[in-house]
This record gives C-alpha cells, sequence and structure tokens, in this order.
C-alpha cells in the first residue's frame, strides 16, 4: 500500500479524470446489473401470459439502460485512458528529473540499463494497471456483489450455487497469484540484462563491425531474451491454471443452477423469468471474477514495476548544495589536503579497493599543470573530486580556497569545466552544441572559443559551416574533431578551472601545441590540468603531476622530474626515442599559420572579456 501511495501522489492534475472514472463505472454497472431483473418480469408478465404492452414496456427499459451503459462506459473508458497516461507522464518526468539530480555514485547503482527500464517498461507496467484499476477493478467487485445480492432476492437457496463456486474460485486465485508475482520481479531484472545488451551494442556498433563481433553480439542478446523468456512461460504457465479453474466453475454453475432451478420451477418455488434472470446473473458473477484475475495478473506484474520506480524515487542523491551555500568561485586555485577517496561496489553500502590515498597538494590560480600516471593510478579520479562529482572519504578538496562541499553544485560545476576523452555531442548544429558552454553565447564569441581549440579549420571547410547538423553523439566528426569541439564549448563557460582528461588524444601533436599555447596566451588566469599520455602535451605545464597507484609519486616542473623521477623519466626517454612519430606530426604541421595569425590580439581580447555563465562569474 505503501508503493501504490507513493506512486499516486504524482497523479497531479489527472485526479479529476481519475475519480470521475470508477464513478461512472458503477453507474454503468447499476444499469447492467437491472438488465437481467428487467428480463425477468418481461418474460413473466409479459411472453408468458401474453401481454405485448409489457413486452415493449420492459423491452424498452432493457434498451434504454444498455445504451445508457454503453455511453457511460466509454467516458469512463476516455477519462480512465486520460487519467492513466497522466500518471505515467507524470512518473516520467519525475523519475527523469530524479536522475538528474543523481551523483555519479547513485547512477553506478542502478545502471544505465536499469533505469532506462525503470522509465519505460516499469512506467508502461503501472500505467496499464493503473488504467484496470480504475475502470475493471471498480467494475468487477461492484458487479460481483450487486449481482450475488440480485441473486439471494430472487433465491437465496440457488443463490448458494454462486458462493460455492466463489469460494473455490478465490482459493484456486490466491494460490496461482502467491506462486506467480516473486517470479515478475525476477522478470523485470532481466529486462535491465536485456537493455544493456541492446545499448551497449547500438552505442558500440563501429566497434562491434570492426572487430567482426556481430554473431558474439547476437548470441549474447539472444541469451538474455531466451534467460527473459524463460521467466516469462514460468510465470505464465502457473498463471495459465486461471482458465481452466475459471471454465469449471462457469459450467458448474450452469449445469447447477438449470438442475436445481428446473425442480424449483416444477415446485411452484421460482418462474421461468427468474430462472433466466439467474442465470444472466451467473455470467455477470463469473464475468467479473475473470475481470479480477486479470486484475491479479497484472497486478503481479505492475508491484514489481512499482516498486522498482519507487526504489529510484527514495534515492537520495549522495552529492547535494548545502544550506547557506557559497554561490561564488573566487580564483581558480585548488588544495588537496590528506584526500582518501574508493569507490563503492555493489548496491552502494560495500566498498571498493582505494582509488586515492594520501593526497596532498597546492595548485595555484592559473597554474598550469600535466597529470601522468598508468591506467588505474587515479587520474580522471583526482579530477573528478574537484567538480564535486564524487564526494572524497576523508581529506577535504578546496577550490578558491573555499571546501568544495560548501559551494552550490551548479556553481561549483559551472566554474569547473571538464573536456572527457569520450565526451558527447549532441543532436542538432554545431552551434547548438557550442552552446552548452554558453546559451547567451554570439557566433563571434563561439568562433573565438573555437579558434582557441583549433577547430575553426575544419568547421570553415563544412558546406554550412557553424550550421552543420551534427548527428546524435557526434558520430558524423572524427574522434579529433569531437575532441575539438568540445574543447571549444568548455571555453566558453569562462571557467576558473579548465580540466583536459585525455581530451586531445586523437589529435596529432602540433595541433597539440597550438591548442596548449592558445591556453597559455588567451585564458591565462584559468587554472587548467591537463591528463595526457604523451609528454609532448605538458610542453606548457608549469609542473606536472605523477600518480602512481593512486598516490602522489612527484609533483614538481618537468626539468626536475626529469632528474628525480624514475617513472617520469623512464616515460619521457621512451618517448623520445620515437622521434619518428613525433617528426611525422610536426611535418604534418607545416603549412598551417603561425600561431601569431591564427589567434590575433583582437581575438584574445575578445576570449579574455568574454562574459561568464553566470554564477560561477557572480
Amino acid at each position: 500500500m505503501d508503493v501504490i501511495r507513493k506512486l499516486l501522489s504524482h497523479l497531479g492534475e489527472y485526479k479529476k479524470p481519475a475519480l470521475i472514472a470508477p464513478v461512472c463505472t458503477l453507474v454503468a454497472v447499476g444499469m447492467e446489473v437491472l438488465i437481467p431483473y428487467v428480463m425477468a418480469m418481461l418474460i413473466d408478465q409479459g411472453i408468458s401470459k401474453g401481454n405485448m404492452d409489457k413486452v415493449w414496456l420492459y423491452g424498452g427499459i432493457m434498451l434504454a439502460c444498455a445504451v445508457a451503459a454503453m455511453a457511460i462506459d466509454s467516458a469512463s473508458a476516455v477519462f480512465g485512458s486520460r487519467a492513466s497516461t497522466g500518471l505515467a507522464s507524470n512518473l516520467r518526468d519525475v523519475l527523469f528529473e530524479k536522475v538528474q539530480t543523481f551523483s555519479f555514485g547513485n547512477i553506478d547503482k542502478f545502471s544505465t540499463a536499469g533505469l532506462v527500464t525503470r522509465m519505460t517498461t516499469d512506467v508502461t507496467n503501472v500505467q496499464n494497471a493503473f488504467n484496470m484499476s480504475l475502470i475493471i477493478a471498480t467494475r468487477a467487485p461492484i458487479s460481483l456483489v450487486a449481482s450475488l445480492v440480485m441473486s439471494v432476492i430472487i433465491s437465496p437457496s440457488l443463490s448458494a450455487i454462486f458462493l460455492a463456486a466463489l469460494s473455490v474460485l478465490s482459493a484456486a486465485l490466491i494460490f496461482i497469484m502467491l506462486r506467480a508475482m516473486p517470479l515478475f520481479g525476477k522478470v523485470f531484472a532481466r529486462y535491465d540484462n536485456l537493455n544493456a545488451s541492446v545499448q551497449e551494442n547500438v552505442t558500440a556498433i563501429r566497434v562491434v563491425k570492426a572487430f567482426v563481433r556481430e554473431e558474439h553480439e547476437d548470441q549474447k542478446f539472444t541469451d538474455a531474451a531466451n534467460d527473459l523468456h524463460d521467466l516469462f512461460v514460468k510465470a505464465e504457465g502457473i498463471l495459465a491454471f486461471n482458465n481452466p479453474v475459471m471454465g469449471v466453475a462457469i459450467y458448474g454453475c450452469i449445469i447447477a443452477l438449470s438442475w436445481f432451478g428446473t425442480h424449483s420451477i416444477l415446485a411452484g418455488q421460482i418462474t421461468t423469468g427468474q430462472l433466466t434472470s439467474l442465470l444472466g446473473y451467473v455470467f455477470n458473477v463469473l464475468i467479473s471474477l475473470m475481470m479480477l484475475t486479470m486484475i491479479f495478473v497484472m497486478v503481479s506484474m505492475s508491484a514489481a514495476s512499482g516498486t522498482r520506480i519507487v526504489e529510484v524515487l527514495e534515492e537520495e542523491p549522495e552529492i547535494v548544495s548545502p544550506q547557506n551555500a557559497l554561490t561564488k568561485v573566487a580564483d581558480g586555485s585548488i588544495d588537496f589536503e590528506a584526500v582518501n577517496f574508493r569507490y563503492r561496489t555493489g548496491d552502494g553500502d560495500g566498498e571498493g579497493e582505494e582509488t586515492l590515498a594520501g593526497i596532498d597538494l597546492r595548485i595555484a590560480s592559473g597554474e598550469t599543470v600535466g597529470i601522468l600516471g598508468g591506467t588505474g593510478s587515479g587520474k580522471s579520479t583526482f579530477v573528478s573530486l574537484i567538480s564535486r562529482l564524487y564526494d572524497v572519504d576523508s581529506g577535504c578538496v578546496r577550490v578558491g580556497g573555499q571546501d568544495v562541499r560548501s559551494y552550490d553544485t551548479e556553481v561549483l560545476r559551472d566554474a569547473v569545466a571538464v573536456v572527457l576523452q569520450q565526451n558527447t555531442l549532441f543532436s542538432g548544429t554545431i552551434l547548438d552544441n557550442l552552446r552548452w558552454g554558453n546559451p547567451d553565447a554570439t557566433l563571434e564569441e563561439c568562433k573565438v572559443a573555437c579558434a582557441a581549440a583549433c577547430a575553426d579549420e575544419f568547421i570553415d571547410r563544412m558546406p554550412d559551416g557553424y550550421n552543420t547538423q551534427i548527428e546524435q553523439g557526434g558520430t558524423n566528426v572524427s574522434g579529433g574533431q569531437r575532441q575539438r569541439l568540445c574543447i571549444a564549448r568548455a571555453l566558453l563557460k569562462s571557467p576558473k578551472v579548465l580540466i583536459l582528461d585525455d581530451s586531445t588524444s586523437a589529435v596529432d601533436t602540433a595541433t597539440d601545441a597550438s591548442i596548449q599555447r592558445a591556453f597559455a596566451e588567451q585564458i591565462p588566469d584559468t587554472t587548467k590540468l591537463i591528463i595526457s599520455q604523451r609528454v609532448s602535451s605538458f610542453g606548457s605545464c608549469d609542473r606536472i603531476l605523477v600518480l602512481d597507484s593512486g598516490r602522489v609519486a612527484a609533483f614538481a616542473p618537468e626539468a626536475e622530474l626529469i632528474k628525480t623521477c624514475d617513472i617520469y623519466r623512464d616515460v619521457y626517454e621512451t618517448q623520445n626515442k620515437q622521434g619518428s612519430e613525433a617528426d611525422f606530426d610536426e611535418l604534418e604541421g607545416i603549412g598551417r599559420d603561425p600561431l601569431s595569425q591564427r589567434f590575433d590580439p583582437a581575438f584574445a581580447n575578445e576570449l579574455n572579456n568574454m562574459p561568464s555563465t553566470g554564477k560561477a562569474g557572480e
């Protein structure tokens, strides 16, 4: 009941049609229940006595009841559909809004596929169950009780047949539902696996085809589909017992009623019309029971779905803005004080392996810092803590001299621009994507940012320029072009801190160097953190942070690291021995406009004077 209450609390503006639908159903049922009773009078007072006036009178009443019931039933269906689809719409909206408040930790707990299933399949199940509840769940019990009452009025002794059949059916339904309901809870977990398989395959379809893994992916999907099939077959196999049990009850009632009813007529206890009326009520009772069976089936499925939806709605975001949160980031200085962090595992209650340990360092505002480390050394985790995508387990991260936990999260993230290696572009024009950084950015401001990110050169070659359409995910531009557009988008935020998480890995070294020089000349006051696996990206860095297994191995200028840090020296020497590859990139860059021509002083002034996106620059 608690789950139902929480789901219905989102009915909102659809409460009125949700109330009208069952009221209409109630009136329609009243009309339908009258029809067998009037039919008994038509037979006994009209047909049996040859009185055509009574035949026309009662026949007209029956026709009026039938037409009225049909019209009111139609109205009930319309209001019920409006209420159920409205509830589904509101649930999807509130679920999506809730997910937007989640931190990465919350999303990791449910998984992307699990959240998609909850907002689609689970909400649809709740919608169908609610629609049935408004109409059928109202009609069935009322029709059942009314028919039983009318049967008792006509013949108390014969109505005992109904009660016997009802007892048998109720026991059978309870047994079936208790066996079937747990299975439906498992079914929707299988839906998550199925959606995950589809999502992963479609997202990475180019990789699948490049490695000729279609058969493997097809088999993975088939296995997930078969798991779902097997559970559904098992659940539906149990529910299939409804039909034979219902058939036995219906035909048993008809046979028993015909046998005992005939004897009652011969004994003068009831009339022929009353027996006909009782047979009509038999069908009303048993049809009502069939409806209740359908409701039980739908409730069994929707109960699991409703629970899954409420789980998301009740999930508390791990990261929220504090009361009296700070609304201004003073500068781009960054301080890590004895920071330790580990990712949660499983349902979020367990603890995984420690990712960062004992991180203690200071980065001045406007400083350019390179970050180097092997896979799993904690580089991406390190920068994620700066914009508070995760919270530290112990210690403190400060930006602008204040603990990141003291800021309004929107203000902090507006001040910290992050460009990932696999950053995403959205469907729309290039200009639309750039304005994610600043919705109010002018075309000239977008051009300035693209020039700084070396994106202008390929945009100008496109037929529609900045109005070129980008496919979902940016699949119609290359990896390097996508990265440069994402860098330009981040620059339009006029951030206090700019984080490049291996975001120039798909561009050549000459372009990488041009981007770094542009940053140094045009955004000198912005703190820049550059994660990279190639030392050539650190040419403009004041210092370089070397991480090893989540700990600081060294943090110093490059010249000092070459002398004192074995890890950095090995990487530096190894990459410098591959001079031919670097020379090739440099050769590719020959013929490009000199930096002084590409980034003229007017462009630099425009970028430096570009307005902030709002909160962070207040």
